[in-house]
């Protein structure tokens, strides 16, 4: 399995000519996985050697605007870029409780309609992942709204055990999500490759004693 990482933006709260808001992408056996979507992503990835037609996953640390503005234009762009086909894999996103409702929103009043599904999966945050303060229970957004054309996704909730949550596994690796302390509730992202076994030869073992 090979990983590459290319960091789209690095900058913080404020972008810059030469640098952009937070972005990197994992690219993964032809797929792009993108982590945070800062104002400005899909203009250093049209710079970049990517292609975000590959984006099939998309993480987002934390709603704060430098790490999502960005979100709503990528996936209008890409939409531009993309023949309907009902038999197309949605694009999952994972992030942060109020991530839904956010794009939908962002979508539904900029009259943007995307020609590929993708589904939204929300991490519930425990109260001591910022100052009390500020800390905002999204739970009851939309509950008594009916939203027709928002997108389907899971709601996942803290694993007491493993203190994480788990987001994608597959025959080479397990993604999860852990818990960061920061202004609001924020997430890190972990991709931990499954033991691969080993070939071992016996005979040459034997002829070296």
């Amino acid at each position: 399995m090979s990983l590459e990482i290319t960091f789209l933006g690095t900058g913080s709260a404020f972008p810059s000519p030469a640098r952009g808001a937070s972005a990197l992408v994992l690219r993964r056996e032809g797929q792009c996985w993108l982590f945070d979507c800062g104002e400005g992503t899909q203009t250093q990835l049209m710079r970049s050697h990517l292609r975000a037609a590959r984006i099939t996953k998309i993480f987002i640390t934390h709603l704060h605007g430098d790490h999502i503005f960005g979100l709503p234009g990528l996936l209008c762009t890409l939409s531009l870029q993309t023949d309907p086909d009902a038999s197309k894999a949605p694009v999952d996103i994972y992030g942060p409780l109020g991530l839904r409702s956010f794009l939908w929103r962002s979508l539904e009043l900029s009259h943007s309609q995307l020609l590929f599904p993708y589904t939204v999966h929300e991490l519930v945050p425990t109260r001591d992942q910022c100052p009390p303060e500020e800390f905002k229970d999204f739970s009851g957004w939309d509950r008594d709204e009916a939203l027709p054309q928002g997108p389907p996704g899971r709601v996942l909730h803290l694993d007491p055990g493993e203190d994480s949550y788990l987001l994608v596994e597959d025959e080479q690796l397990v993604v999860r999500a852990f818990r960061l302390f920061h202004r609001v509730p924020s997430f890190g992202f972990v991709l931990e490759e499954k033991p691969r076994p080993g070939k071992l030869n016996v005979q040459k073992l034997k002829d070296l004693g």
